[in-house]
């Protein structure tokens, strides 16, 4: 971008401003211009002199090249500078103008070929920004300095007032939770966007977007690319529409996923190892066959149909509201929200909840800037986004109250309570909310108020629950999984075992080794209270055994729980951890691309549903193969991490 300012006589400012916005209306350039007034001062008293700011945007063509017809900066300052200076000599033009008011215009080019690429995101790590669970981190700058910052959503308001949502969807219950409002000491609210026709909140922002389309683009179809609830929301408003869908699905998708949507009468394309192949494949058929790509949440459409759900809350909750929890993904469901709440009910809260590992909302807001991670935990599925939307984040930064984190167990225990409370089953994504809900709760001791928690979806995969049900408890706080190490000897398991056996043990690990003079015993114990875990940690200080409390890693809840036993001290061993997409054959192809170079040392698979295979694996490989041994995990474009220098891999394997 180049930018450039004139100043001019006040009296030929005007005319200069129109002959510039005239002579530089070109395809190749995209053009912003204002007027800024100088204020007349004790001293200067006539206002004499103004200055002429513009914007210039080279337009690049799709590839990302150059068009040489583009007019380069040091020639388009020079034509500025000419046509600026033969519109100030022409004094009558000038004074045939030197009433109207022109503060600022935005010159929109409807013949733009293509937008300005913009700067790649800077890419961060999920773990550099890590706060306590409960916490209202990531606390917008403007919310920071006091600024409510309600006019972006002003333009919103209409929009969500006039959508068309409930030609498809319904204006969801908002139930109690008494259950969990007796243990909290709060009032807590669920609005069921689990109860949606499709199961999820997503239908509104499909439905709300392709409701403005006129019937040239409706004749021609629609296109979006969906792994998920998206894709069930897009295909079930075509129906209603009457207007042909293709739904472009990773190859990856189980296929009660894919046939589902197929059943709503859209077409299904299985494309693509990744979620950005998809999508670049049903962008360029949407360029190639005139179809319009339905986004699922960077379009202020799209963005008005989740807002929604923030009208029916305000409608549905008159009293007083402390706070709502919302999950988050792209950004599209909390930003519609807090666009109309913000504008409505300013003085309530309206703050994000995102797992640890998926982080990428409160990242942007504390770097001030969107932001790509380079991985992204797959767990809750439904928000496992890289990247927040353009559109939601500029509301986001000016309207939500912040972001809380939290983990996979807590997660699985709310799971858990929405199915205590109604015997109803959410998704991970679904149950974002009422963890967060829960956790701010505890963190800042909330008593007598009430927050709502939106549970945003329900299509749970049901080989997932096995995990859910492990989990559970532990994001509770009513299990623990502790490791003690005792002096190998014969009948001091049998000691240990008396020692702990007042305590509900859920689980034991042990392995007898001769030449260890220490044993480690792994093992799950339920409690009622933290005071019965530090009664129990109590007396293994006094009895002289070194315990750990390994609850909060997932690295041994995952894998290292069901190796305990087999040590192993391995010259050159590595050992990483990889999470790759699940599908037939996809197991064999990891292990080929490793075996035929390097021994296999440990290893440990773990299915993770959709979200994909879980890894635990040791190689041999020597400090000289290390760069290709990088190369070739690099290679196969799966997120992946070192662990070889875990201590806990050191205390329980080696």
């Amino acid at each position: 971008k180049q930018y450039t300012s004139l100043q001019l006589p006040i009296n030929k400012t005007l005319i200069s401003y129109l002959k510039l916005r005239e002579s530089l209306k070109t395809p190749q350039l995209s053009l912003s211009l204002s007027i800024y007034l100088f204020l007349p001062t004790r001293r200067h008293k006539q206002l004499t002199m103004a200055a002429l700011c513009f914007t210039v945007s080279p337009v690049l063509p799709l590839g990302g090249q150059t068009n040489k017809d583009v007019t380069k900066p040091r020639s388009l300052r020079k034509q500025l500078k000419i046509t600026a200076q033969s519109a100030a000599n022409n004094p009558a033009a000038a004074a045939a103008v030197t009433d109207a008011v022109i503060r600022q215009e935005r010159i929109e080019m409807s013949t733009l070929m293509a937008p300005v690429f913009p700067p790649p995101l800077m890419r961060v790590a999920a773990e550099s920004l890590q706060y306590e669970s409960g916490l209202l981190g990531a606390v917008p700058k403007q919310k920071a300095a006091g600024d409510g910052g309600v006019h972006n959503a002003m333009s919103y308001l209409t929009r969500i007032l006039s959508s068309k949502v409930y030609d498809v969807a319904i204006e969801s219950p908002l139930d109690s939770a008494p259950k969990l409002s007796e243990r909290l000491g709060v009032h807590v609210w669920l609005k069921r966007e689990d109860l949606q026709p499709v199961f999820s909140f997503k239908l509104r922002g499909a439905y709300s977007m392709m409701a403005k389309l006129t019937r040239e683009q409706l004749a021609k179809g629609v296109i979006c690319s969906s792994a998920g609830n998206h894709a069930q929301g897009v295909a079930l408003s075509a129906q209603k529409l009457g207007c042909n869908a293709v739904i472009a699905m990773p190859v990856t998708t189980p296929e009660i996923k894919w046939k589902t949507v197929e059943r709503m009468g859209a077409t299904v394309v299985l494309v693509g190892e990744s979620y950005d192949e998809t999508q670049s494949y049903a962008k360029q058929r949407a360029k190639e066959e005139g179809r319009i790509f339905i986004p699922p949440f960077d379009h202020p459409d799209v963005i008005a149909g989740q807002g929604t759900v923030g009208m029916e809350i305000v409608r549905q909750m008159p009293g007083p509201l402390h706070a709502i929890f919302v999950p988050v993904g792209g950004g599209g469901l909390i930003a519609g929200i807090a666009a109309y709440v913000k504008r409505v009910r300013p003085e309530v809260k309206v703050i994000g909840v995102e797992p640890f590992d998926a982080n990428a909302m409160a990242l942007s807001l504390y770097h001030g800037q969107r932001i790509m991670l380079d991985q992204v935990g797959g767990f809750a599925d439904g928000v496992a986004v890289k990247a927040v939307g353009e559109e939601p984040f500029g509301l986001c930064k000016e309207l939500i109250d912040g972001v809380v984190l939290v983990s996979r167990d807590a997660i699985c225990a709310s799971i858990k309570d929405m199915f205590e409370e109604n015997r109803s089953i959410l998704e991970p994504a679904g149950a974002l909310a009422m963890a967060g809900a829960e956790a701010y709760c505890k963190y800042y001791g909330l008593k007598g108020e009430s927050v709502v928690a939106i549970t945003s979806g329900a299509n749970m995969n049901f080989d997932r629950l096995g995990l859910v049900s492990q989990l559970a408890d532990v994001g509770r706080r009513s299990e623990a999984v502790l490791a003690t190490f005792v002096p190998e000897k014969w009948g001091n398991f049998i000691q240990f075992y008396k020692l702990v056996g007042p305590m509900n043990i859920s689980e034991f690990r042990y392995r007898y080794d001769a030449h260890k003079e220490q044993a480690l015993i792994l093992y799950s114990v339920s409690f009622g209270t933290t005071f019965e875990l530090e009664k129990l940690q109590d007396w293994m200080k006094s009895a002289s055994l070194h315990t750990l409390n390994l609850t909060d890693n997932d690295l041994v809840k995952d894998h290292l729980q069901f190796l305990v036993g087999g040590r192993s001290n391995v010259e050159n061993e590595i050992v990483c951890r990889f999470i790759f997409p699940e599908r037939p054959g996809a197991l064999g192809k990891f292990l080929d691309s490793f075996s035929v170079r390097w021994n296999i040392t440990l290893f440990h698979y773990r299915d993770q549903g959709e979200s994909g295979a879980n890894v635990l694996v040791g190689f041999q490989v020597a400090a000289s193969e290390m760069d290709e041994f990088k190369s070739l995990a690099n290679s196969l474009r799966c997120d992946y991490k070192f662990e070889t220098d875990n201590e806990l891999l050191d205390l329980l394997l080696r």
